[in-house]
C-alpha cells in the first residue's frame, strides 16, 4: 500500500510517499492531490517542518529510494554530507570510488527520489557554481542559505 500527504513549505508544496515500512519519496509538487498518510508519512511532515523551522539538521526516518546499484550507492553516501557542508560531484564521485564518475554522479543527483532527507541540493560544482537541480537552482540557493553555507 502506498501512502502520500503534501507539506506546505517556504519551497512550495512537497509531496511525502511512504509504504508501510519507509519513505519512498519527497517530490516538489505542482498541485496537491489526495491525502492518505501513516506513521512514516507524519513523521516526515514533522521533521521537514522542524527543519524548516531550524530546529533540525539531521533526519531520523527508514527510507527505501528505487534506483540502480549505482544510484543507491550515491544517494547513500550523499547522507553523509552534513548539514551546514557541501561536496563537488567530482568529490561525492572520488568518496565512493569511482573517480571519473562525475557527470553520472551529476545524473544519480537529478534522479534522486527522496529530496531534502537525501541533501542532493548540497552536491555542488567543483568552481563552487550551483548547478544541477532538479527542483530549480532557486530552491537549492534557499537551502544552502538556511544551512548557513550561503549568506
Amino acid at each position: 500500500m502506498q501512502y502520500e500527504d503534501f507539506l506546505d513549505t517556504p519551497l512550495g508544496s512537497i509531496r511525502i510517499e511512504a509504504n508501510q515500512d519507509a519513505i519512498t519519496g519527497i517530490h516538489f509538487a505542482r498541485e496537491k492531490g489526495q491525502s492518505k498518510s501513516n506513521k512514516w508519512v507524519r513523521k516526515a511532515k514533522q521533521q521537514l517542518n522542524d527543519y524548516f523551522e531550524s530546529h533540525r539538521q539531521a533526519f531520523d526516518l527508514p527510507l527505501q529510494p528505487q534506483g540502480t546499484d549505482f544510484q543507491l550507492k550515491v544517494w547513500e553516501s550523499l547522507r553523509n554530507v552534513p548539514f551546514g557542508q557541501t561536496i563537488s560531484y567530482g568529490g561525492l564521485a572520488e568518496r565512493i570510488g569511482r573517480q571519473n564518475a562525475a557527470r553520472a554522479v551529476g545524473m544519480a543527483n537529478n534522479r534522486n527520489p527522496i529530496s531534502i532527507i537525501i541533501p542532493c541540493h548540497r552536491v555542488i560544482g567543483s568552481n563552487g557554481d550551483l548547478i544541477g537541480y532538479g527542483g530549480g537552482t532557486w530552491r537549492k540557493e534557499w537551502l544552502l542559505k538556511h544551512e548557513g553555507v550561503l549568506i
